[in-house]
């Protein structure tokens, strides 16, 4: 099955800037504290508190490091230099420590900030570079095809049989729905892949959503049997988006199914979660792959694999950012994809 999009634990965090900072505060402060009441040792405590600064700058921006030193270096005064429980400082020792401490909390801050931009850039031109070559091999097939179409079409037009013609006018209608398709995935796993990816929220049942992505498959309906159960609560989702994961996740399951067997959707509600389980009779996923399958432009089978690795990609970029999950599940025939959206009138 082609690839997807995994949103990683770190843009996750990043989303959260102020949620992670005082994580990482609470647990410095507390560590430091538990180091100091058995040990007594304050370098000990100074490179906690050093560590939790460089953490922060790595994963947010300076703002939240530089008031993370600040914040611990007031903590240290307070709660680990003499007189304890209190601002004030006489030892020299103990101002010099902290006089370093915010010196190179403040620098390291810096560099850590010029590191994560580095980084970024760096993952922003891998990813135009996958674009590129992704959109050079990709939209070169079906443009092909369609080019190849017409012009027969034309040529030999009055040569060719009505059966003819409508066989070559199918062919290109179908590239052209390939060829939208991936244009409409690559869009979107930009999108995703910057942040830029902004929707709304509106009050609809999943099996409505389900049905209008079906029917994008006018060919292949009958391959598609549903199984849902009755009086499902509704979801706060923007259908659009949700119809289109749906939409990419049947689209693998159908092209690497036997073209004889059917491709089910099971519906069903799972403590505060709806489930979709959309299963395939084809080859399956290896259990080594069943993270990777959801990696931008990964390919099972790349030489035989006729996709463009974004499908899954978009799918789990839009479920995630729907705060729900979708995964690939064991079992002993076929592929399983499982969608699991959350149950709830709005969104936290």
């Amino acid at each position: 099955m082609t690839s997807s999009i995994a949103v990683p634990m770190t843009q996750y965090w990043r989303s959260r800037p102020s949620l992670f900072t005082f994580i990482v505060l609470v647990i410095a402060i507390f560590s430091s504290y538990f180091i100091d009441f058995f040990s007594g040792s304050t370098i000990a405590v100074l490179l906690i508190l050093q560590l939790a600064v460089v953490v922060i700058a790595l994963q947010c921006n300076a703002n939240f490091a530089y008031f993370t030193a600040v914040y611990e270096a007031a903590s240290y005064n307070f709660l680990f230099t003499t007189p304890r429980y209190s601002l004030q400082m006489f030892n020299l020792e103990d101002i010099l420590n902290l006089a370093v401490f915010l010196l190179v909390a403040l620098t390291t801050s810096k560099l850590a900030e010029h590191y994560r931009r580095q980084q970024d850039a760096l993952e922003q031109a891998q990813l135009r570079n996958s674009i590129l070559l992704s959109v050079s091999h990709d939209l070169r097939t079906p443009l092909a095809t369609i080019i190849g179409t017409l012009t027969t079409l034309k040529e030999y037009m009055p040569k060719l049989s009505p059966s003819q013609k409508d066989e070559l006018i199918d062919s290109a209608a179908a590239e052209s729905h390939r060829l939208h398709q991936y244009i409409e995935n690559l869009l979107q796993a930009t999108k995703l892949q910057h942040g830029a990816l902004k929707f709304s929220l509106s009050e609809d049942t999943i099996t409505h959503v389900l049905h209008q992505a079906i029917a994008r498959f006018p060919a292949t309906q009958p391959r598609i049997v549903i199984k849902s159960e009755s009086d499902l609560p509704t979801v706060m989702i923007c259908s659009s988006l949700i119809e289109q994961a749906i939409f990419n996740v049947l689209d693998n399951a159908l092209r690497y199914s036997p073209q004889d067997k059917k491709v089910t959707v099971k519906v069903y509600r799972y403590e505060n979660m709806l489930r979709l389980d959309i299963q395939d009779r084809g080859c399956g996923i290896a259990a080594a792959d069943m993270e990777a399958v959801f990696e931008l432009f990964y390919r099972q089978h790349p030489s035989t694999d006729g996709g463009a690795g974004l499908g899954l990609a978009v799918a789990k970029g839009i479920i995630t950012a729907h705060q729900g999950q979708i995964s690939a599940e064991p079992v002993t025939k076929g592929s399983l994809i499982r969608i699991a959206l959350p149950i709830k009138k709005e969104r936290e």
